[in-house]
């Protein structure tokens, strides 16, 4: 049988991806509902070709001139109409791939009508993780990663107990800036930073890459995914991108998933599961080809960001979710061109020093927190 697969973030880079694998597997996957931002061009070519009955843009007036040239599908806008898609009565996975905390209450209502989570926005998890995993154990929902770090454990977790690991062990490749020290990183422009060396991702999720906050985003998304404390959670710097993380057994086994960095092999995987589907054009591993692979330690000073994210995620409460919030306020103050790329995780920093942290939040807290901390973030640049 068919999945109906519900899309939100459809014109970034993982929508796209997620729009591919679904083009490829007509006869597995159908798009019944997708939410986009402003790229009303790209709205345009995936309401001809995939149809979906339910499309959401930000704007109300682009949803009033869309609506004129495709009647058969129905066009909402905002936040209510992103959530409206989250939850779509004939979903039956909702993929969020939007960027930012934006994605926690739509995610939220999915689970609320009981449809499977395939989740690539890890703010969601980092902003609201208790609240989350606890609302799917209620609802008896699925919460499968996208990412491909995570997808890799999730995959070689398959058929072990999870109380025989020992640690996780998420690679990371570094970033655009990973063979530079702290203090090269001075006069570093935006056009850099952009520039990842391995994968294709978003701006935001790129910027992310280079500081390092993504794998300390992952790092918080892995506890709540797996259940782990942050102790038995470890990095390493791997440039090639191939092996995507492992698993260290207390018998000492290690349990590795690897692959060429392509993001559509996780995003398929989390559509298709627990089925494997054959992949269109494929870029097969070949291990004769790369020759050997390097890992380093990961070195927290020089990857400040990294530290910071260990610890908001064990000092727990309201941090992670200001940890977050001020990391989006400041990447797109850089990517608007006002503050230099050292000044994102300093600025983090301090918004984490001047943080008093609340236990036990409920959902309007963490609302209240991540807007606060934004307004802190900004009058701290002016």
């Amino acid at each position: 049988m068919k999945k109906n697969i519900s899309l939100l973030g459809a014109t970034g880079s993982i929508g796209l991806q997620t729009l591919e694998v679904i083009a490829a597997h007509p006869e597995q996957f159908n798009l019944v509902a997708m939410s986009a931002g402003r790229n009303i061009e790209k709205v345009r070519e995936i309401a001809a070709f995939h149809k979906p009955p339910v499309i959401s843009v930000m704007e109300k007036k682009d949803a009033e001139t869309l609506r004129t040239e495709f009647p058969s599908i129905r066009f909402i806008h905002g936040a209510e109409g992103l959530e409206e898609v989250a939850a779509h009565s004939g979903a039956d996975v909702l993929l969020n791939s939007v960027i930012g905390s934006v994605g926690l209450k739509p995610t939220l209502a999915a689970i609320r009508e009981g449809i499977t989570i395939a989740i690539a926005n890890k703010e969601t998890l980092v902003a609201a993780g208790d609240i989350v995993m606890a609302e799917a154990k209620r609802y008896g929902v699925s919460i499968l990663p996208v990412d491909s770090e995570h997808s890799a454990i999730f995959q070689a977790l398959n058929g072990e107990q999870p109380k025989s690991i020992s640690r996780l062990i998420l690679t990371a490749s570094g970033g655009s800036f990973r063979d530079l020290t702290r203090a090269q990183l001075a006069d570093v422009t935006l056009e850099q930073a952009l520039a990842h060396p391995n994968w294709s991702m978003g701006n935001k999720l790129t910027i992310d890459s280079a500081t390092m906050f993504n794998k300390g985003l992952e790092v918080i998304e892995a506890h709540h995914l797996f259940n782990m404390p942050y102790d038995q959670i470890d990095c390493l710097l791997h440039k090639e991108s191939i092996i995507h993380s492992m698993i260290e057994f207390e018998d000492t086994s290690v349990m590795a998933q690897l692959g060429s960095p392509d993001m559509r092999v996780p995003i398929q995987y989390a559509l298709s599961y627990p089925n494997r589907i054959p992949m269109k054009d494929p870029q097969r591993l070949k291990l004769e080809d790369i020759g050997s692979l390097h890992f380093e330690k990961m070195d927290l000073n020089r990857f400040k960001a990294l530290a910071l994210a260990y610890e908001a995620g064990r000092t727990g409460g309201t941090m992670p979710t200001a940890m977050n919030a001020a990391n989006e306020m400041a990447v797109s103050q850089f990517m608007a061109g006002n503050i230099p790329f050292v000044q994102i995780d300093e600025l983090v920093e301090r918004a984490m020093e001047n943080h008093q942290t609340l236990q036990n939040p409920d959902l309007e807290l963490i609302v209240e927190i991540d807007m606060q901390t934004r307004k802190i973030v900004e009058s701290m640049i002016k």
